[in-house]
């Protein structure tokens, strides 16, 4: 294991003895691990007047500085996530190793739906725990039809995270309106599970770059109906001579006066 006197820092600057032509100039990305440094670039270019060399960040009246910024706190975050997994993992981390990992040339490629795969796996052992059985099913259907629609629309069984795109999740969206007959709802419900999948994906530092950012899901407003309150004294009122049905109508009526939904109701005891 390495010390516990191990000093990991991330920096960023700017390359300004290379200028671009329009002026602009690189972000520069430098890891020190116990004196053990690497530079790269973050294929970032900006304004050099306008970078804060104290803050390392763009001045926030520079325009983009807030999406900007937001990349390289994203980035910042990503490297000290592939810091720690290596120093659980690797008893010799190097600061190029954390830079390899970052950039994704390490040997392990996380793909889609191998990452889905593992959160799934993690879900069921979870059911009837803190998972509902619904709640695992809803997984298990958008886990197929996202491999349903990497093969007809991509010719493909699975995805690097690092490639989705948001291309990826507008002809997911699509497949699943036009192939599945999804009505919009349902269709935004499988794209919200598949966020999530990116969400965990982004906190365990195996992406920075969100393909959701300028993404909008929407629910459409359903007008379910309702009965009246006239309508429920009717069949309360309503004399049934079925014992068992009588008990359906009872568990019915608690479920309305109550708003209980039909799962907790079902599992009362």
């Amino acid at each position: 294991m390495r010390s516990k006197a191990s000093t990991f820092k991330v920096l960023f600057y700017l390359r300004r003895n290379r200028l671009l032509k329009d002026g602009t100039c690189a972000v520069m990305i430098r890891i020190t691990l116990s004196g053990d440094v690497v530079a790269f670039n973050s294929k970032i270019t900006v304004n050099p007047d306008h970078w804060d060399v104290a803050k390392s960040r763009l001045k926030l009246a520079a325009k983009g500085a807030r999406e900007i910024n937001q990349t390289l706190d994203e980035m910042q975050a990503s490297l000290f996530n592939h810091y720690r997994e290596l120093e659980r993992m690797d008893s010799a981390v190097t600061a190029e190793k954390i830079r390899n990992a970052f950039l994704g040339f390490d040997e392990r490629e996380d793909t889609l739906l191998t990452l889905f795969s593992r959160y799934l796996n993690n879900a069921q052992k979870l059911q009837g725990i803190s998972k509902s059985k619904a709640t695992i099913q809803k997984y298990e259907r958008c886990f197929r039809r996202l491999f349903d629609f990497m093969k007809k629309t991509y010719h493909v069984s699975d995805i690097l995270l690092k490639d989705m795109k948001y291309e990826f999740i507008v002809d997911f969206e699509a497949y699943l309106r036009r192939d599945c007959g999804c009505c919009n709802n349902t269709a935004a419900k499988f794209v919200q599970t598949l966020r999530m999948i990116i969400i965990y994906a982004k906190n365990n530092g195996l992406i920075f770059a969100d393909p959701f950012t300028n993404y909008k899901i929407r629910l459409e407003t359903v007008d379910r109906g309702f009965l009246t309150m006239e309508e429920l004294n009717i069949i309360a009122d309503k004399e049934i001579t079925i014992k068992r049905m009588a008990q359906v109508r009872d568990v019915f009526l608690f479920s309305c006066f109550t708003g209980l939904a039909y799962i907790d109701v079902f599992n009362l005891r």
